[in-house]
């Protein structure tokens, strides 16, 4: 296993091959794939021994008070073997993000008892999700 932090064009086209194995990810184009992780300003991955990208992760923060962690996957070969698990230590201990006081996801119902135990709650002050689609 290799974490990389830096994503060639290579990379980015796997990245891309893993949002087609989740359900939230399956309509988003190579387009949109390159210029979401370029322009996001952390990006996590994990390569496995065949040299491919198994496991992904972006963050965006100001590196004080918020990280939002968004697009956790790990590839569906692999799911269930702690690399999950693995990505989210990656965040909480990089250098960039040492700092910040509250790490904030989305995630399925489903994925709830899993971020539970990385010390995420649902319990954030009365605060709702709110969406505004920009046509």
């Amino acid at each position: 296993m290799k974490i990389i932090y830096t994503f060639s064009d290579e990379h980015i086209k796997q990245v891309h091959q893993l949002y087609k194995e989740v359900w939230w990810g399956k309509e988003r184009t190579l387009k949109d794939t390159f210029e979401c992780v370029r322009g996001s300003q952390i990006c996590i991955g994990i390569i496995g021994a065949d040299g491919n990208l198994i496991a992904f992760t972006r963050i965006i923060s100001d590196f004080i008070y918020k990280a939002i962690i968004f697009d956790v996957i790990v590839s569906s070969a692999r799911r269930g073997s702690g690399l999950g698990q693995t990505l989210m230590e990656l965040v909480r201990s990089h250098d960039r993000l040492k700092k910040v006081k509250h790490f904030e996801l989305y995630c399925l119902p489903e994925m709830e008892s899993f971020y539970a135990r990385l010390g995420f709650s649902t319990e954030v002050g009365g605060i709702h999700l709110m969406r505004s689609i920009n046509n």
